[in-house]
């Protein structure tokens, strides 16, 4: 196993916490959140290795805060998901549409995710009907990271590249 480097620790420790206080200014809003589109601007910037390990990170400090419940399971699951698919579809897009499209699919599908894990301890009708319930807040959350990623993209990818350079020399 390859050991990480000083450097690497530190920079997934900054950007998990960058993540954790990017959900939590904005928790006063439902369903609108940056926690999607910093991930998809680390993926893009720091590479699928990194992301990840933010993502356990960043799960491992919701629990900490939050405690623990079924959505321990769905955020395991869904942060991985978000980052494997923005990594697969990094080489063919071209602009900020296409983030910001993987942001409002993510965004509107999220619900859907936590109905599967709900389904498997609750029964299918559970889940179907947890789902239902929150398919109006499903959109606004989609719509929102739409606007949020078609808006903010390219100026904070700009950013963290610009800073990671700085900071830490070649990043990707």
């Amino acid at each position: 196993m390859k050991t990480m480097k000083p450097r690497d620790i530190a920079l997934i420790s900054l950007l998990s916490a960058s993540i954790t206080a990017g959900k939590f200014v904005l928790s006063f809003i439902p369903n609108v959140e940056i926690v999607t589109l910093l991930f998809i601007v680390y993926t893009v910037s720091f590479g699928l290795k990194r992301s990840l390990l933010v993502s356990v990170v960043f799960v491992t400090t919701e629990i900490l805060i939050y405690g623990f419940s079924t959505w321990v399971i769905g955020y395991y699951f869904v942060w991985p998901v978000l980052i494997l698919v923005t990594w697969m579809m990094k080489s063919r897009i071209k602009s900020e549409y296409g983030y910001a499209a993987i942001a409002g699919i993510h965004g509107c599908l999220f619900g859907a995710y936590f109905a599967v894990v709900e389904s498997i301890f609750y029964g299918w009708a559970y889940g179907f009907s947890y789902w239902l319930k929150g398919i109006l807040f499903d959109g606004i959350h989609g719509a929102s990271n739409y606007i949020i990623a078609l808006l903010l993209f390219k100026p904070l990818s700009r950013i963290v590249i610009m800073q990671a350079e700085r900071y830490f020399g070649t990043v990707n």
